[in-house]
């Protein structure tokens, strides 16, 4: 469960970079902003790599991480070497012993966010 009980708080950490990036949120977007959180369901079936989060043996697959463009960001070395490591992580039991609670959570509060913004 460690992977879920450390990640930053996402939301507020978006709306930072957001509003350091662009602006005021409220200016940039022409009213009261809000950014919802998407839940990534445990079984999702899209093919981006949170959507693996229960599913790891899935990024071991060529055609998975091909169906995700982050992939083609990072060098083939790259990408050799993460699937090594995941590998043997999963053959060995290391992932299972530090995120086997991700196998079974019903959903992940990921990086997916919804941005809203509603006139002033």
């Amino acid at each position: 469960m460690s992977l879920v009980a450390t990640q930053p708080p996402v939301n507020k950490t978006f709306k930072t970079l957001l509003t350091i990036w662009l602006g005021s949120n409220d200016t940039l977007f022409g009213g009261r902003v809000t950014i919802i959180s998407v839940p990534i369901p445990l079984h999702c079936k899209d093919g981006f790599n949170e959507a693996y989060y229960g599913r790891p043996e899935r990024l071991l697959e060529d055609g998975a991480r091909l169906a995700c463009s982050a992939w083609s960001f990072v060098s083939q070395e790259t990408r050799r070497r993460y699937v090594e490591h995941l590998r043997r992580d999963l053959d060995n039991g290391t992932w299972d012993i530090c995120h086997s609670a991700l196998r079974t959570l019903p959903e992940f509060d990921g990086s997916l966010r919804l941005v809203v913004s509603q006139p002033a």
